[in-house]
């Protein structure tokens, strides 16, 4: 059983890696003011970025859906692991030595199960890339020659070769200390009569390799007459590959991605190969499956995904090839990108065509794109017999819906004329009449949309209020109170007006706790009308206050720390990342704002509270008492017209 991480070393990794550079591993972040950084959630769907990063603070949170933390939380939430094994794969990144306080450190015995695996597979693909220099690899090396591809092309892909006998790798990962649990689990083995065998035998190896770039799977080329088994051969389901949940080539064609706001999907690991050589660095493919839901969500993380955007499907020009289009087309309306084909002649894929004709004939391929959507009507129209009125009723009720889910209205409007005329309609009124019929019912809210449909991440949790007035353009959505017990009552929305100047103080104790010390650390939680301020409120006093806040990052850590409950963690998260409402850097006359203004808010409140004692005291209480509340009463009144007259110098 693996000890406990010593405390030094964990704070060594957090400390060691920085979270804009975790991140960016998996989406594509862009500038967000405030020095924060933004990009699209990889934890929901949507259509614009609301999912903050801070470097300086160490911190991200989405202000759609409320996730937030540190690196070793999104780590842990975006890979799905525990702390330690999270911990263990930071450390790696960083070069950090781990030490376990229970029995020390023994390698191999210590490490989570993920940790282990992706060890294996980063081994196992070490062993087929320096068998693909052994004799025995001849026929490997000639497959890859005779498709184009040198010495140079498969050590850039890491291109491999797994030898014929039965147990070569296993054998050999067993050497380096992997139980043959952990071979059967990876999907590197197989059971066989007496005990593990290889499962890529006689092949020609793709290691699969996720987002971040490491090995997770891998796919097998069959090159002998006497293999029986498929052409292609990838890793099982195992609990670090999911065939719908990674994309060949994505760790090196993500930065290109994100640069040109552009992916070419095509459909094999040579194609993705020939597309990168021949210079379009943008390629990626499926392993194995359809281009689905889950590679989507990759993508468009990766992309940016917005209307300047693209996806660019190449297909065979065969009947296979055009079926693959159009399904890829049932997934169009999950981009914001526009989404084209590129058909290379004669049928031939990049590799071929790269093969036959050269680098720049697959670079032309991609610059000869059209829209999917004038692909797609064209195939569906096709398919119909346009010299009958029932042929051509037949294929309008095909593509219209087509046209009808186009986003552009304006380009919808279009390809609704045209459609008419590769029809032979010459009613053109009754074609676009059609179409605007279709895109009505298919609307969010139309007749056609599911209930409730049409509420997006902007609508505020408890009775959906929109954000206060005045929220500036580009700011984060308006969110609500942190995810909690389901409440009897309407839910606490925070960014009301009145609550502006307590969520600024906070976010200023957070941020430049600097700027409202000593000051911040006299106020009382009760100073904080909405229950979940004066929560974070009293986190930070347990955390030590600002005065002595010291190292950001650190200071942070503390407050999250002292939270009492993941709802208030994720409301602290949320508070240290949005940006303070200031038009200029926060300065000590912004904070001195928002220190008098808070206490002001108190003071008034507390005002009313002894008038109104003084009211019920003069009928019927004691006079010791009513004489104490009103002067109690006169002090807070001239409290109040000294924090109107001075501002925090009054504090």
């Amino acid at each position: 059983m693996a000890g406990r991480i010593n405390d030094d070393d964990v704070r060594a990794v957090r400390n060691a890696v920085p979270i804009d550079a975790v991140v960016s591993e998996y989406l594509q972040l862009r500038p967000g003011g405030g020095g924060n950084l933004k990009g699209l959630c990889p934890f929901h769907d949507e259509k614009s970025p609301s999912f903050h990063v801070s470097p300086a603070k160490g911190l991200y949170h989405c202000f759609g859906c409320q996730e937030g933390g540190d690196t070793v939380d999104f780590v842990m939430k975006v890979e799905h692991l525990s702390f330690s094994e999270t911990i263990e794969r930071l450390a790696a990144q960083a070069g950090i030595t781990l030490r376990y306080e229970e029995g020390g450190y023994t390698p191999g015995r210590q490490q989570g199960e993920r940790t282990r695996l992706l060890e294996a597979h980063k081994v196992a693909a070490q062993f087929y890339a320096e068998q693909l220099g052994s004799a025995e690899a001849e026929t490997g090396r000639a497959f890859l020659a005779e498709r184009g591809f040198d010495q140079a092309a498969a050590e850039r892909f890491g291109v491999g070769y797994a030898p014929a006998g039965w147990d070569h790798l296993t054998r050999f990962l067993r050497g380096r200390g992997f139980t043959d649990k952990e071979l059967t689990l990876s999907g590197l083995a197989q059971d066989g009569r007496r005990g593990p065998i290889d499962r890529f035998r006689g092949r020609l190896m793709w290691p699969i390799r996720d987002i971040t770039g490491e090995v997770v799977g891998f796919g097998a080329r069959r090159l002998r007459e006497d293999d029986n088994g498929p052409k292609y051969l990838n890793t099982p389901e195992t609990p670090i590959y999911r065939k719908s949940q990674v994309l060949y080539g994505i760790d090196q064609a993500k930065r290109d991605i994100g640069k040109q706001g552009r992916a070419v999907v095509v459909e094999g690991y040579t194609d993705v190969m020939a597309c990168h050589l021949a210079g379009v660095t943008t390629a990626i493919a499926t392993c194995g499956t359809a281009f689905g839901g889950e590679h989507v969500k990759i993508l468009r993380r990766v992309l940016t995904d917005n209307s300047r955007s693209e996806v660019v499907f190449t297909f065979d020009g065969d009947a296979a090839g055009q079926k693959a289009a159009l399904r890829a087309f049932e997934d169009d309306q999950k981009f914001a990108a526009r989404t084209s084909i590129a058909i290379s002649p004669g049928g031939m894929d990049p590799c071929d065509l790269r093969l036959a004709k050269g680098d720049e004939a697959v670079q032309q391929l991609i610059e000869d794109r059209s829209p999917l959507f004038e692909f797609a009507i064209r195939s569906f129209v096709t398919q119909h017999n346009l010299d009958t009125a029932e042929g051509r009723s037949a294929a309008l009720e095909q593509a219209a819906p087509v046209v009808a889910r186009i986003k552009d209205v304006s380009i919808q409007h279009d390809y609704a004329v045209r459609l008419g005329g590769m029809l032979g309609i010459l009613d053109e009124r009754f074609v676009i009449n059609r179409v605007r019929q279709l895109a009505r019912y298919a609307a969010p809210g139309g007749r056609g949309g599911r209930p409730g449909q049409g509420q997006g991440p902007g609508h505020a949790r408890g009775g959906g209020q929109g954000p206060g007035p005045g929220r500036a353009a580009g700011a984060p959505p308006a969110g609500g109170a942190p995810a909690g017990p389901a409440a009897t009552g309407p839910a606490l929305y925070l960014r009301t007006p009145d609550l502006h100047r307590e969520r600024e103080l906070l976010k200023l104790a957070l941020q430049h706790p600097q700027l409202v010390a000593p000051a911040f650390d006299a106020y009382l939680a009760d100073e904080f009308t909405a229950a979940p301020y004066a929560t974070v409120r009293a986190a930070i006093d347990a955390a030590g206050g600002v005065t002595d806040a010291g190292d950001g990052a650190a200071y942070l850590a503390r407050v999250r720390d002292a939270a009492p409950d993941d709802g208030v963690r994720s409301l602290i998260t949320e508070l240290a990342v949005e940006p303070p409402r200031s038009r200029r850097e926060p300065d000590a006359i912004y904070a001195g704002e928002q220190l008098a203004g808070v206490r002001l808010a108190a003071v008034n409140r507390r005002i009313e509270d002894v008038r109104s004692a003084v009211h019920r005291l003069g009928a019927q209480g004691p006079p010791e008492q009513f004489e104490a509340a009103q002067q109690e009463l006169w002090t807070l009144q001239q409290y109040r017209e000294s924090l109107r007259a001075r501002g925090a110098a009054a504090l």
